[in-house]
This record gives structure tokens, C-alpha cells and sequence, in this order.
């Protein structure tokens, strides 16, 4: 699916980024407000603001017959960056609260005529596949959307099979005293990044690392800074990381 980002598409989405007040007494509800009127330009912005994804993916063996869980999946975008991979799976499921960003990935699975591929409405803190495990389980800036996101972690290790690999990347901050061996950020850093995100309902956590690690054995870890639309100088920062759950 070609979507070719306009002065107009552009427009769109920061004035919800900026301008538009998030309204809803629940979770769902103010991922609604803020993804409906933007939900058709979300890809194009988004591709240059949400670095990793791609190489996150392509970096996970998928198995053959498997069963891929994608929580938080909003438009379906990242099945497009494993296509290769999508027909030779089981199931995919991908799963997400806002109705408005899964209609997107309803005609992208139309589209690409994935019959294995099936959008999901449902909480990624309790969402479990028919097969009743999976193999990959996937967050791709979504971790930092779920206000529970360490009840998202627990169930994704629940219904992970024994050695099945978890898959993340998503913006952060370090911990002020981060453990040996891992990045640390400035105050500055820590301060802004967390500030500016929370405007839109992003919650960056210095404690997502850690905890991940304490669950899973790591695979791959690495802490980044990426290019932010219109900010030419100012970099965010964000993490990939890779673990298998413990056999």
C-alpha cells in the first residue's frame, strides 16, 4: 500500500498532534479521539518519527506454521515490512484497542489478500490467540501507549511458547542511575522527551528495559536517537530490543 504524504496529509496530523484536545473517560475512548481524524495519514507521518521498526522485524526468524501476535498493531503497517514472511505462518493476529487505526489494517490485509492475517479488537493486556500461544509477539511503539504496560509485558510472556522471542522497539528514557552497561541520559534528556510525549498520551519509562530484561533472556539491545519531523536538531531517543522467553 503506497501512501504518499502531502502538505495537507501533513497538516492533518499535527494539528491533531498539536491542536486537538484529547477527549474520553477510558483508554479506548482517547485512542479514538486522537487517532480518527487521522487514521488515513498516520503511516506517512509516522514512517519518518518511528525509527527501527522495519529492522526490528526483519531481524526475527519467523518460524514456519507459527503464530505471530502484534500487540498494539494500529494500521498493520509492519506486516508489510515481513511480507515474505506472512505466508508462511499460521496466524497473525494484530491487535489493537483503537477501531479507527484497525479499519486501516482491514483493508491493508484486503488489499495484500492475507487470508492468515485477522485485525483484532481487543486489550493487549488480556488478548489471547485461538491457538491459545504464539511463537513472536511484537510491540512496535506501542508499549509506551498502554498505561499498563507492564501487565502488556506480563501477558506477553504468558502466551509466548517456551522459547518463543519477543520483539520491541519504542521511544524511552534511561533511569536516572541506569545499570552498568546501559545508556545513560541527562536530565535534560529525561525531562523534555518525557514531557513532550505525555502531551499526546506517550508515557516513556526509564523501567521498561529493566523490566524486560528481568523477563527474558536477551537477544539484542540497542538504544538509539532518531530524527524527529521538523525538529532538524533534535533527536529522540528509542530501543530495540529482542529477548526469548526461558525454556
Amino acid at each position: 500500500m503506497s501512501i504518499v504524504q502531502s502538505a495537507g496529509s501533513n497538516f492533518r496530523v499535527l494539528w491533531h498532534l498539536l491542536v486537538n484536545r484529547v477527549r474520553g473517560t477510558t483508554h479506548e475512548e482517547r485512542l479514538e479521539s486522537f487517532y480518527k481524524g487521522q487514521a488515513g495519514d498516520y503511516d506517512g507521518f509516522r514512517k519518518r518519527l518511528l525509527h527501527g521498526r522495519e529492522e526490528m522485524l526483519e531481524s526475527i526468524v519467523f518460524p514456519d506454521d507459527g503464530v505471530w501476535v502484534d500487540l498494539g498493531a494500529g494500521t498493520g503497517a509492519n506486516a508489510e515490512h515481513v511480507a515474505n514472511s506472512i505466508k508462511r505462518l499460521k496466524q497473525v493476529y494484530q491487535v489493537d484497542l483503537c477501531q479507527p487505526l484497525l479499519d486501516m489494517a482491514g483493508k491493508r490485509v484486503e488489499h495484500h489478500h492475507w487470508e492468515n492475517v485477522k485485525p483484532v479488537h481487543a486489550d493487549a493486556t488480556k488478548f489471547t490467540p485461538e491457538e491459545g500461544s504464539a511463537d513472536v509477539v511484537t510491540f512496535s511503539y506501542s508499549l509506551t501507549m498502554i498505561p499498563d504496560w507492564f501487565a502488556a509485558i506480563e501477558n506477553a510472556y504468558r502466551i509466548l511458547k517456551p522459547g518463543g522471542v519477543i520483539g520491541i522497539v519504542d521511544f524511552y528514557v534511561a533511569r536516572k542511575y541506569p545499570a552498568e552497561g546501559m545508556r545513560k541520559h541527562p536530565w535534560s534528556t529525561r525531562t523534555f522527551w518525557t514531557t513532550w510525549f505525555a502531551m499526546d498520551n506517550v508515557f516513556l519509562n526509564g523501567d521498561h528495559l529493566p523490566f524486560l530484561l528481568s523477563k527474558f533472556e536477551q537477544i539484542r539491545l540497542e538504544e538509539r536517537r532518531g530524527k524527529v519531523p521538523f525538529m532538524p536538531f533534535i533527536r529522540a531517543p528509542h530501543y530495540i530490543f529482542l529477548g526469548r522467553k526461558p525454556e
